[in-house]
């Protein structure tokens, strides 16, 4: 029914104003008491088969929901209703900021992408402590963490130190986010030294916690062989938990999509069908060359379970969507699910 009614009435709206459409209708009509039980017998599907124990977590399921979608913690339980086996929220920094000018959300419909240049607008880390502190759902939720824009890069440890402190009660594992290519100079932290060094930070100041959340570290897909051996090294070193491979791409290389089109767009991350194949590129080189030192959360282009299945047998423990939630609808996330079962039970 998603493709076939609800998908072409919501790409007639802007992007970021369908998006703020349909997360508002979830907030209110999931919260009804007669809906409840229905989403619960519709997107319901577990099996301790789809289990996985990840980096000190259990998880009910290896399908994530992607930073991006939640930034302010605002859906966790109408999203744990979807049968998500974790939510991460965010990017979080700081102080709220409104982000970049819109438009800043594009769709390439004849590539089942998105281009966004949203540059982490959200509401601030403070403001999504509320929210975090009166979910219902026992889900596993992670917060991506990040600087703000006027935050110089040699002043952003205390930035990530700020949200690290602020929601470590409240979560259950940590992203360093320094990929997304939509903040100035974001992605010169992605270097060796300064990568290193902040990592130390973060990883310090949460050894300080009686109870230390994991650690990982959000990549970008356009590195090249030799930074993600530099990531598999800064792993190594640091003792961070894990990665999660990748964020969006600046690459526009094979679209279908119209280039006049593209360049009215501008800049942007490219995220959803396009990005499917470099991303499991990036994991399997990581997986390969660090001999499986270290956990990979997997997400880029999975709009199926055959999708899923291929980002774990490159060497990813879970897996993450966004733009597919998008293209596909909600059921997305039980046919993955139920897929994975049938993969798992052959």
């Amino acid at each position: 029914m998603y493709k076939q009614l609800i998908k072409p009435i919501l790409f007639l709206q802007q992007p970021e104003a369908a998006h703020h459409f349909t997360f508002g209708l979830i907030k209110w009509s999931f919260n009804l008491p007669i809906i409840k039980p229905i989403l619960h017998a519709l997107f319901r599907y577990e099996d301790s088969r789809l289990e996985r124990e990840v980096f000190g977590l259990k998880f009910s399921n290896p399908i994530g929901l992607a930073a991006g979608m939640d930034k302010d913690a605002q859906w966790i339980d109408e999203m744990a209703l979807l049968g998500f086996g974790f939510i991460e929220i965010g990017t979080l920094t700081p102080k709220a900021q409104e982000g970049n000018p819109q438009p800043r959300l594009f769709r390439l419909p004849e590539d089942e992408s998105l281009i966004n240049r949203m540059g982490f607008n959200n509401g601030g880390v403070l403001g999504a402590l509320d929210r975090l502190k009166t979910r219902k759902s026992t889900v596993i939720v992670g917060g991506n963490i990040g600087k703000n824009k006027v935050t110089p890069n040699e002043e952003a440890l205390a930035d990530y130190l700020f949200c690290l402190e602020a929601l470590h009660p409240y979560v259950d594992y940590f992203v360093v986010n320094v990929s997304s290519p939509n903040t100035p100079n974001l992605r010169e932290l992605q270097e060796k030294e300064p990568l290193k060094n902040l990592l130390f930070g973060v990883k310090a100041a949460n050894s300080r916690y009686p109870n230390p959340k994991p650690i990982l570290l959000k990549i970008a897909p356009d590195l090249t062989n030799g930074q993600l051996d530099d990531i598999i090294e800064i792993v190594r070193e640091t003792q961070i938990e894990g990665v999660i491979a990748t964020n969006t791409t600046l690459d526009r290389s094979n679209l279908q999509t119209d280039s006049q089109k593209l360049e009215q767009i501008g800049a942007g991350g490219l995220s959803g069908k396009a990005l499917g194949k470099r991303s499991t590129e990036v994991i399997r080189y990581l997986h390969q060359q660090s001999k499986g030192a270290f956990p990979i959360v997997g997400v880029g282009g999975i709009y199926s379970a055959s999708d899923a299945i291929e980002k774990l047998e490159a060497g990813a423990s879970l897996v993450q969507v966004y733009s597919g939630m998008i293209y596909e609808g909600p059921s997305l996330i039980k046919r993955i699910k139920k897929g994975l079962f049938h993969y798992l039970s052959k």
